[in-house]
């Protein structure tokens, strides 16, 4: 079984819910990424996110698309970063990778995921491949029991949402906002009632991402969510990469991760 059905089956019987860092890989470097990734499974992450740093962004907002640029800079390249994944790959937390379709297409299906599988990923999640083109990638995904992750938004139609729900997998993940990545003081009301509608629509666990980043968020979210995605609140720490000594900047992104894992779970 996928370590992604694993995770949700658990937390599900334990009426706990995920939280889901995410951080980009190569960003000051590689062998920080890997310091960060095994800081935010000790500190409660259940599943991470590893983004491949691409020059186009999609949907990423300036803290992202910032945290890619000096990724890319520094020279870290596809294959590393699958070397750096494979490295990570004994945790026991499930890591998916966020990545571009122009990566996948360029290296080609077939050799992307078979890297992907053998790097350890459990997933991936590629915002940029509609539904209507996503078929042949998913059933290349599930042949290697790769899950592929895909994206419903505020705009989405409903007729859609159901298509894109019934090609997902792993879990769906819900864009809580209109527009890019990046932290938000207030999520919208109406989120509340398209994650209650996607929940009649569907038995894949409900993530939500894009623009959570407080304690607010989590609280708002964590009855009617089986997990949450947080981004920005934590890359835009490693800004400060090059003027702050890295192990303080790690152990503060664990230290709100931690904060947020615990607001989303309380309790003993």
């Amino acid at each position: 079984m996928n370590p992604i059905d694993i995770l949700f089956q658990k937390l599900r019987s334990q009426g706990r819910k995920a939280f889901m860092p995410f951080v980009t890989a190569g960003d000051p470097d590689l062998s920080a990424t890997a310091r960060l990734v095994e800081e935010l499974a000790r500190r409660g992450a259940s599943l991470i996110e590893i983004g491949f740093p691409y020059s186009d962004p999609i949907a990423d907002g300036p803290v992202i698309q910032a945290s890619y640029t000096r990724a890319l800079a520094k020279g870290v390249r596809l294959d590393s970063i699958f070397s750096c994944i494979r490295e990570l790959a004994g945790t026991t937390t499930p890591l998916v990778g966020m990545t571009s379709y122009t990566l996948v297409y360029r290296r080609g299906p077939d050799a992307f995921l078979t890297q992907a599988q053998a790097a350890g990923l459990s997933g991936l999640i590629v915002p940029d491949l509609p539904v209507e083109e996503a078929d042949e990638l998913a059933r290349l995904a599930a042949a290697r029991n790769l899950k592929l992750i895909q994206l419903v938004t505020p705009t989405t139609p409903h007729d859609r949402a159901k298509r894109i729900a019934a090609s997902s997998s792993g879990f769906l993940y819900v864009v809580s906002v209109v527009g890019i990545t990046g932290e938000r003081d207030l999520l919208p009301e109406q989120l509340l009632s398209q994650l209650r509608w996607l929940r009649s629509q569907t038995d894949l666990p409900i993530c939500v991402g894009f623009g959570v980043s407080k304690a607010e968020h989590v609280q708002m979210l964590r009855d009617v969510v089986d997990g949450v995605i947080v981004a920005s609140a934590l890359v835009r720490r490693l800004e400060q990469a090059s003027t702050r000594p890295l192990g303080d900047i790690i152990r503060e992104i664990g230290d709100v991760a931690q904060g947020l894992a615990e607001t989303l779970n309380p309790g003993p």
